[in-house]
């Protein structure tokens, strides 16, 4: 006969000694807005850190807009590549950094595509700061972007004369103006269900904007038609508005028309985003 088997039985549950320790760490707090969107600032970084190919776009790109256009069409357009390439330094600026822009959606899109962005929308932190960190960090690629072309300008003969104080007020204009294009950017981001699509879309739009502008002739020379939309062309603002503060010539009236199209923009697809943003479902 098998002897009986003792069943230990388990003492009382203490609901006490198990609160005491539960509330031994305490919850973290909730981050504020800024650490937040400086902490998705970072990690787009480091994006551009693993996947250095990324700063190609950065780097070719206006390397050869501004040889090509300098040495190709500067004589035919402007008499000379020296006159021309005062005129055309500031506009491939502006132009560089709106075709970067993009780049702010491609990566929301892959978030989204590879199920982060659920993560992200799941945590505890100021849902924005996802989409302004990575605007943020976009930035770094923006000056990155306005350095080669300002260098490279330099050594073809570009010479501002408003100085040092000219590019940098420029430059800074020229950033003001790509955070606010790059909103156009997220909302088509979070309507398409694509990467490819969405660079193929974005670069569709911004070519014709780009060239139907003044940021490679004088559009004096272009259709009458054609020359009203050039002049309400935010582009052809940024540029006008570019040339004169490296040139020492800006209005304020030149200025202020970039600032209102920035807050235009803003006050249009900043929203928009964060609707799309707060309602998108996941695939």
């Amino acid at each position: 006969m098998n002897a009986p088997i003792d069943i230990a039985v388990p003492a009382k549950i203490d609901n006490t000694m198990i609160a005491s320790v539960n509330s031994i760490q305490k919850r973290p707090p909730r981050p504020s807005p800024l650490s937040a969107s400086l902490t998705h600032a970072w990690r787009a970084l480091l994006k551009i850190k693993h996947v250095p190919w990324q700063l190609l776009d950065v780097t070719m790109f206006p390397v050869l807009m501004t040889v090509m256009f300098t040495y190709i069409f500067g004589g035919a357009l402007a008499g000379s590549i020296e006159i021309y390439v005062q005129h055309l330094v500031p506009g491939i600026l502006v132009m560089t950094v709106s075709m970067i822009s993009m780049y702010t959606a491609l990566g929301l899109n892959m978030d989204i595509s590879k199920g982060i962005f659920d993560r992200f929308r799941a945590l505890p932190f100021w849902r924005p700061a996802v989409l302004v960190g990575a605007l943020l960090g976009d930035m770094i690629r923006y000056g990155t972007a306005a350095i080669v072309v300002i260098v490279l300008g330099m050594l073809l003969g570009f010479r501002p004369e408003a100085g040092l104080t000219g590019v940098l007020s420029g430059t800074a204009l020229v950033l003001v103006f790509a955070f606010s294009l790059s909103w156009i950017w997220t909302t088509l981001g979070l309507l398409i269900d694509n990467p490819e699509s969405v660079s193929v879309i974005s670069s569709l739009t911004t070519f014709p904007l780009t060239f139907v502008s003044n940021v490679f002739v004088d559009p004096v020379t272009m259709p009458e038609a054609l020359q009203g939309f050039v002049a309400i062309n935010p582009i052809s603002l940024t540029a006008t508005a570019v040339r004169g503060l490296m040139n020492g010539t800006a209005t304020p009236a030149d200025i202020v028309a970039v600032l209102v199209a920035c807050a235009v923009l803003i006050g249009i697809f900043a929203p928009l985003t964060m609707y799309l943003y707060n309602n998108k479902n996941s695939r």
